[in-house]
């Protein structure tokens, strides 16, 4: 298996996708996890498993979990965690925290056809987007709506904990077109390609790991 922050996770783990993936099953008001009272619709607490490596959502329904508690992925692309899993994935949007070292992508530079938008909780980064180099730092917010070619690369002098969240949409669309800007810092293609196979050949595959202390701010 070859998927960050957003888009790397999404081959990481062999399936399409975490950030954004087709639709399944019926919705929340007609779900087959809900149970029907004479009061209206009842949707079960999620139950969760420990991998080894912190744990994961198993089964659909409500859930509070801590992000420290999670399974996380490491790899060329930084420290990821997911608050869905391959067990039971979110069915409108994906959910994760990317943290990302001075120089590392957190994907390969891209566009796709489904809103995406991040917060910055901790740290610098750069965003490349649409050709254009911006330099983002805590609390910096980026929306990004639908074929917006971008992606982030860590800078400062640490870590840089970035929250994303994407639409899911039916029958997915992606192109990585080639950028020199994002060639520049290791973040692009070659060659374009709408083949997430192809744009992440290079790199090797993630590693799961529980949380590693200090990777996330600590407001305590």
């Amino acid at each position: 298996m070859r998927l960050f922050t957003s888009k790397y996770c999404e081959f990481a783990l062999g399936a399409r996708t975490f950030i954004q993936s087709g639709r399944r099953g019926r919705s929340a008001t007609g779900s087959d996890f809900c149970i029907a009272t004479s009061l209206g619709i009842v949707v079960p607490e999620a139950s969760f498993e420990d991998t080894g490596n912190g744990v994961r959502v198993s089964g659909e329904g409500w859930f509070v979990v801590n992000a420290r508690d999670l399974r996380w992925f490491e790899g060329e692309m930084g420290l990821f965690t997911m608050f869905d899993s391959e067990l039971a994935r979110f069915e409108q949007v994906g959910i994760n925290i990317g943290i990302l070292r001075p120089g590392e992508p957190n994907a390969m530079y891209h566009a796709e056809d489904a809103q995406e938008d991040f917060l910055v909780l901790s740290g610098e980064c750069l965003l490349l987007v649409e050709g254009e180099e911006r330099k983002l730092r805590q609390w910096d917010f980026v929306h990004c709506p639908p074929w917006t070619e971008h992606v982030f690369v860590g800078a400062g002098d640490g870590p840089c904990a970035i929250l994303m969240i994407g639409a899911r949409v039916e029958n997915e669309e992606l192109i990585y077109p080639r950028s020199d800007l994002a060639l520049r810092h290791n973040a692009g293609v070659e060659q374009e390609t709408r083949s997430g196979k192809e744009a992440y050949a290079r790199f090797a595959e993630i590693q799961p790991g529980p949380y590693r202390d200090g990777a996330l701010p600590d407001t305590r």
